[in-house]
């Protein structure tokens, strides 16, 4: 393949004289891709179902003596470890309660305990500990750990 300028287009320079300024042509194209485009022309509409109708149909297309075409592999994509995948965050629900005021200070006295021991806790985390730890209860002492809950009227308070 050369390089060499095909065309010579003449523009006026400052002074109105024309000067020659070599225009490159394009490189010839190589014979395997002349077949290739040869038979993307020829294909039905449809993709071929394999590697090997595709590499059948360039080579018929080939010219004699031509040197055939190398399919390269496409790189195997490794799929990522399950820890290293995107967690789908829980979805939050906001709600509101209402508690017997010792049982709030409570909570307040729970946090303290937790920053005692060097954790700091808010207090939907104090709730939602005291959650899983009523989980894991069995039957028996679930039902014994309800009983010692008093009711409360629902709704808000009354404004003192």
């Amino acid at each position: 393949m050369s390089t060499e300028p095909s065309t010579v287009s003449a523009s006026p320079n400052a002074n109105g004289s024309a000067t020659a300024i070599p225009v490159a042509s394009k490189p010839p194209v190589a014979p395997a891709k002349k077949a290739v485009r040869k038979a993307a022309k020829k294909a039905p509409a449809k993709a071929p179902a394999s590697k090997k109708a595709v590499t059948k149909a360039v080579t018929k297309a080939l010219p004699k003596g031509a040197v055939k075409p190398t399919v390269q592999p496409k790189p195997k994509v490794v799929a990522k470890p399950a820890a290293e995948q995107k967690l789908k965050k829980p979805k939050l629900v906001r709600d509101s309660f209402t508690f017997p005021k010792d049982e709030y200070q409570a909570i307040a006295g729970l946090k303290q305990k937790a920053l005692s021991l060097q954790h700091s806790a808010k207090k939907s985390e104090i709730l939602r500990a005291g959650l899983m730890l009523l989980n894991g209860l069995n039957d028996k002492a679930f039902l014994a750990a309800l009983a010692k809950v008093p009711a409360l009227k629902t709704g808000r308070p009354a404004k003192s």
